[in-house]
């Protein structure tokens, strides 16, 4: 019985998601700051699957210049939906290089698609219309250690 209670309380954990305003136990994730010019973004690193199926689902609010950077083994296109995500968000879909190749609105609770125009490794979600107040759109580019040192590759 003891053998169960343990994977039974992770997955239990893992099924919540972590979250920014949420009474329940957190995940915690990895951290990594991003800029985009003068602005800088704080994120959390969904960086493996169970990460990346809980995203940003059940939050209730998220600060204004955080976000969630979702890291893919390899480029591909890559698509996003907001089943059981309350918060309206943005997706950049971002170039190995930091480039951002495209951005997606995304209405909370719905199974829409949202898919990057080319194969990608990065996805950034933020509150809705974070690039826009700044006035980045595709081919912005966005600095921090995941992109250092890389060439945007077609």
């Amino acid at each position: 019985m003891k053998r169960l209670i343990a994977p039974l309380i992770g997955l239990l954990a893992a099924l919540h998601g972590p979250a920014w305003g949420q009474d329940a136990p957190q995940l915690q994730l990895p951290r990594v700051t991003l800029s985009a010019g003068m602005h800088l973004i704080q994120t959390q690193v969904a960086s493996t699957p169970e990460q990346r199926a809980t995203g940003l689902m059940h939050r209730k609010e998220m600060p204004a210049n955080e976000g969630m950077l979702f890291v893919f083994e390899q480029r591909a296109g890559q698509c996003f939906w907001m089943k059981n995500t309350l918060l309206p968000l943005t997706a950049a879909f971002i170039a190995d290089d930091g480039t951002i190749v495209n951005l997606a609105d995304m209405k909370p609770q719905t199974l829409d698609s949202h898919c990057s125009a080319e194969p990608v490794r990065y996805v950034l979600e933020m509150n809705r219309g974070w690039f826009a107040k700044r006035g980045l759109q595709a081919g912005a580019k966005l600095n921090g250690p995941p992109f250092a040192g890389t060439k945007k590759s077609n």
